[in-house]
């Protein structure tokens, strides 16, 4: 009550503070030439603030190849002398085009690297293009001395393409030269119908050319390009994800502002951008790699335009003094069902599945599951199927759960009197209590089992909705995107932890838990409130909260899969209260268990001996 006068003093405190600077504005209103002139300085202003803003979203621009006006003789010169050898290149912008069914791509002849990569299947939240390579976010580059002590960067060099076809591929030699059979080659091959691109680097006589006494270094930076609606929710399934050391998979972080890994045996490094990825794959592995990413959001900013900086540096071994490495590139989109065509390079790995049994069961178990549903349902209807199937076979686990609380509930009366005949001494009521839990065949952590079994689907859940990209711009109901929130209101202002915006599924799943939580919480907030124990009341209303507040920006699918899982596990514990469960019977069962000789096991044994041993020694502390 008294939260809710300071809220209407403060609501009265800003109308009157608002009312007074109206005032003051009518008493003060400016003249036309003033008028004139706060215009003049507001462009200004503004001009400056987009200028900032441009600055604060676009930070430390990936460093690209200095321009060259090639119709300048001596800027030409200027270029020739410092490639050296490499200068007999005939200098000319431009790039060449590599496309098919899925993917756009533009090499350039400076750098002879990818500076556009599109996918020409997908659309952003706002229905651009997904771009993964645009307007210099990204860099690849071999960074190298000469024979004459030059140190060259190939993004500094001039390419000739020659574009030509083996089979159905697409194949673009693009060359760096000192002489017609002297040069440097980046091999691009495109498959009909593919994301994946062949790739090698190669040299042909550049034995005397490239000093093969210092190392030869490849470089790729690239700031990752928003796609999706909410881009913190974006950036948290944003990482570099690398395989190494023979196999192993792991991860740089994906929230701290700057992560720096160094690894050896590197098979392919990938830089994830959620739902879609930038993968790099060689078959001579990287003995040693170099890995950096940085995070660029700082929060919900609807201009934010990178979500994260990624960089790696790795040498590349010559053999005989020439380069020789084969590799692959992958710009398409994180979906299992592609990646996995892949099988001989693991690129499906890359996807965050989650950890250890919770990653097993998401990827082997519902990512099949559900895409064997969706390919006769609509998209949410396969959710809501899928939960009700999944709650099925967990129905043994909830039938478990709420016979343990059944059992307590008959206990409860003969609880309440040792609770009322020890009230002073608790060490005694607490071995009474666990004496007749023994005696009637009772576990108070028998209810806890049932939860703990339920975790591994639980979390592999949580992974699978965010994740999966046949949920991708899928539309139920009033959500138009199931990988992404929900929107029924958006709020002229930003709640901390909330959001701009109120998401209808997370407050329905709210209320479910929050009646599921009545159901299996009722008899422990009846019962007298042990020392030590959580309260449960406190809890009952802190998780439908919870889950409010952080559903609200999460995928929409995930909120509705808990939101229709609480409905049928409530009405599944109504239909065993109702018609299953008979606590007469059970009453009756737990007398004759108690009837009956019961043998301490030696963990029961030891408990008892210690408490007693307490209670030993506080009688004699009172003497």
């Amino acid at each position: 009550m008294e939260e809710k006068k300071l809220d209407v003093k403060s609501i009265i405190g800003f109308v009157l503070i608002f009312g007074i600077l109206v005032f003051m504005f009518y008493q003060n209103q400016p003249t036309p030439e003033e008028l004139e002139a706060q215009k003049a300085e507001q462009a200004r202003v503004e001009a400056a603030a987009k200028a900032a803003e441009e600055t604060k979203n676009d930070p430390a621009p990936i460093k690209q190849a200095q321009a060259i006006d090639l119709n300048d003789s001596t800027a030409v010169a200027n270029y020739k002398s410092a490639v050296g050898a490499f200068g007999f290149t005939q200098a000319s912008e431009g790039t060449t085009k590599l496309e098919n069914a899925v993917l756009y791509l533009e090499v350039s002849n400076k750098g002879g690297q990818i500076v556009e990569a599109r996918m020409k299947n997908f659309v952003t939240f706002d229905s651009v293009p997904v771009y993964l390579v645009k307007e210099g976010n990204a860099n690849f580059a071999l960074n190298f001395s000469t024979s004459d002590n030059r140190v060259l960067n190939t993004a500094d060099l001039f390419f000739e393409p020659t574009l030509s076809k083996n089979g159905d591929n697409q194949v673009l030699s693009m060359k760096a030269k000192v002489a017609d059979n002297q040069f440097l080659e980046y091999r691009y091959e495109m498959k009909p119908d593919e994301y994946l691109l062949g790739f090698t680097v190669r040299s042909q006589g550049l034995n005397g050319v490239i000093n093969s006494g210092k190392p030869i270094t490849l470089e790729w930076d690239m700031k990752g390009i928003r796609h999706n609606k909410s881009v913190q929710y974006e950036n948290r399934y944003t990482r570099l994800t690398y395989n190494h050391d023979d196999g192993n998979i792991s991860k740089l972080s994906e929230s701290s502002d700057l992560d720096e890994e160094t690894e050896v045996d590197v098979k392919w490094l990938s830089y994830r951008q959620h739902f879609f990825s930038s993968i790099l794959a060689t078959d001579i592995h990287f003995e040693t790699a170099q890995m950096s990413s940085k995070n660029l959001v700082e929060d919900e900013s609807r201009e934010t335009r990178f979500t994260k900086e990624y960089s790696t540096t790795a040498p590349l071994q010559l053999q005989g003094g020439e380069l020789s490495q084969n590799m692959h590139w992958y710009y398409g989109p994180t979906d299992v069902k592609v990646l996995d065509d892949y099988k001989e390079l693991g690129l499906a790995d890359s996807i965050p599945f989650g950890w250890g049994i919770f990653g097993w069961i998401n990827r082997y178990v519902f990512t099949p599951f559900y895409g064997f549903l969706s390919s006769f349902l609509p998209f949410g209807i396969a959710i809501i199927v899928m939960t009700i199937i999944v709650r099925l076979v967990l129905s043994p686990v909830t039938y478990k759960s709420y016979l343990s609380q059944a059992k307590m509930k008959v206990l409860k009366p003969e609880i309440t009197e040792i609770n009322e005949k020890y009230k002073d001494n608790a060490m005694k009521k607490q071995q009474e209590t666990m004496k007749l839990y023994n005696k009637a065949g009772v576990s108070p952590m028998s209810g806890c089992v049932p939860a703990l079994l339920q975790l591994p689907i639980f979390y592999a859940l949580f992974m699978f909705f965010p994740t999966s990209f046949a949920l991708r711009q899928k539309p139920f109901l009033w959500a138009e995107d199931l990988s992404s929130y929900d929107v029924i209101f958006n709020l002229p202002f930003t709640i901390p932890f909330y959001g701009d915006h109120v998401s209808l599924f997370p407050i329905l799943a709210s209320v479910a838990i929050f009646f599921y939580m009545m159901m299996t919480t009722g008899q422990s907030m009846q019962m007298q409130q042990q020392p030590g124990m959580p309260n449960m009341k406190f809890i009952m209303y802190l998780s439908p909260i919870m889950m409010l507040f952080f559903f609200n920006n999460y995928a929409s699918g995930l909120s509705l899969y808990y939101f229709i899982s609480n409905l049928i596990t409530i009405f599944i514990m109504l239909a065993i209260k109702n018609y299953i469960l008979d606590e007469d019977k059970i009453h009756a069962q737990i007398q004759e268990n108690k009837k009956k000789p019961k043998k301490e096991n030696r963990f029961q044994r030891k408990m008892r001996e210690m408490m007693e041993q307490a209670e030993e020694q506080k009688k004699t502390g009172k003497r």
